[in-house]
């Protein structure tokens, strides 16, 4: 179990990150943009396991967020996630202080398996496809 911070500004979308890392027992702090995610990290010292944050969000972008982050809380993990080729590219110049970029649209296993390989939790328990479902359909 990860405490993680999701920022980003498309509702469904955050619902549904939150939702399938929520399966995972992860504890799970959001943000609808970088301005609100970067309180959220100040109020807390930085006391989470990872940032996930979209990298086109209104007030502060990703890239942004992920400069602020890494120059005050460099141990703190970093996953952006974008549909758009463009940002993907000037994420490229991040590598040194991001743990990567998930590409949009990304299936619910994609994003728990990046989030595992980052946060290195212990394998998920099965998914009962009847709540899973319902999840889908939200965003």
């Amino acid at each position: 179990m990860a405490r993680i911070l999701i920022a980003e500004d498309d509702a469904g979308v955050r619902r549904l990150v939150a939702r399938a890392l929520a399966l995972d027992g992860h504890v799970l702090s959001l943000a609808e943009d970088g301005e609100e995610a970067l309180d959220t990290l100040t109020a807390a010292d930085g006391a989470f396991d990872l940032l996930l944050s979209d990298i086109r969000m209104p007030a502060m972008d990703g890239i942004a967020l992920a400069h602020a982050t890494a120059s005050r809380w460099p141990s703190l993990p970093i996953l952006l996630m974008t549909g758009y080729a463009e940002q993907r590219e000037a994420a490229d110049d991040l590598s040194a202080i991001i743990e990567g970029v998930l590409d949009k649209p990304f299936t619910l296993a994609e994003i728990r398996n990046a989030v595992d390989r980052i946060v290195g939790t212990v394998a998920a328990p099965a998914l009962d496809l009847a709540y899973v479902e319902p999840l889908l359909s939200c965003a």
